[in-house]
């Protein structure tokens, strides 16, 4: 089972959720973890690799799209919005549990503010739960 960390943020946004997505996959990158970031759709993982490269002055963040090829890319953070194979850490950006999440050791949800942000992370909440995983909750 994995152990998942729901991250609340006290403010609303959905570029918040992805700016602290950024900031969660370098700090898991510095301890030398492999990151793979699920978003929504492709045009969330383009935002997401636009993103990697510019919110924070002078840092860097090795990363890669996943496209459509079935060779698993080498860049230690990957971005996409399929299944890909288990990295140290999952960071899900989608509105729903990915069904390749219990394969990852470590699962980050991100939920803001918005109301219909913290709805479907209530539901991900009680789908983590009633799958057994071990849950910690840290209000930001």
């Amino acid at each position: 089972m994995a152990r998942v960390d729901f991250y609340i943020l006290a403010e609303a946004g959905p570029r918040l959720r992805q700016t602290f997505a950024c900031r969660l996959a370098e700090k898991a990158y510095r301890l030398a973890n492999t990151v793979h970031i699920h978003a929504g759709s492709p045009e969330d993982a383009a935002s997401l690799d636009d993103l990697l490269w510019t919110f924070r002055d002078g840092s860097f963040v090795p990363h890669e799209i996943l496209g459509d090829a079935t060779v698993e890319p080498d860049a230690p953070i990957t971005i996409g919005c399929r299944e890909t194979t288990a990295r140290d850490l999952l960071i899900n950006l989608d509105d729903d549990v990915p069904a390749f999440a219990g394969t990852f050791p470590r699962v980050a949800e991100l939920v803001t503010a918005d109301p219909a942000c913290r709805q479907a992370g209530r539901r991900r909440f009680a789908q983590y739960r009633d799958a057994g995983h071990e849950l910690e909750t840290h209000n930001l």
